[in-house]
């Protein structure tokens, strides 16, 4: 009987060490994971959703921490020198969403590259900026005809309607 507990305890120290090892290579803060959309940690959860703004997201970890969830949004490259706006504008979507679903204000949410992580400080400028963006996606969501907002042909390349698009750069 000693030998089986014994051997359960070492067991447990492994498991609990390889998911340390996994949380720490995934770039998460300490705490617990109460929400992933990967499948290497368990069954993918639903999307977080706000119906004032019609917004749905999926972010790639939500942390509780003292309290706190910490919304952790994942990119496969090298970071640049700052987030990219759109990477910022994302994870703040995350926070507003969290904050609705489940009734706490992430004070800020971390954006994760290969290299490097970013704390972004979720202020309510951020959200109002957020807001008025989604308001103008909006707006150009019922015009006909909506300028491209960039001159990268790499964006181009990999748009799902560059076969359509009449200012398509590629």
């Amino acid at each position: 009987m000693l030998y089986i507990t014994l051997l359960l305890f070492i067991l447990a120290i492994i498991f609990f060490w390889q998911s340390n090892r996994q949380q720490k290579a995934a770039g998460l803060p300490g705490g617990q994971v109460i929400y992933t959309d990967t499948r290497g940690w368990g069954k993918v959860e639903k999307p977080l959703y706000y119906p004032a703004l019609a917004l749905t997201g999926k972010p790639d970890y939500l942390i509780e921490k003292n309290g706190q969830i910490i919304p952790v949004e994942v990119k496969s490259g090298r970071a640049p020198e700052a987030p990219y706006d759109s990477h910022i504008y994302q994870l703040a979507s995350y926070c507003l969403l969290v904050e609705k679903t489940y009734g706490k204000r992430p004070p800020y949410g971390i954006i994760h590259y290969e290299n490097r992580d970013f704390a972004i400080e979720y202020t309510r400028e951020l959200e109002t900026a957020l807001i008025e963006l989604l308001a103008d996606m909006r707006v150009d969501e019922a015009k006909k005809d909506v300028p491209r907002s960039h001159e990268q042909a790499s964006r181009c390349k990999r748009c799902g309607f560059r076969n359509v698009c009449d200012q398509s750069l590629v």
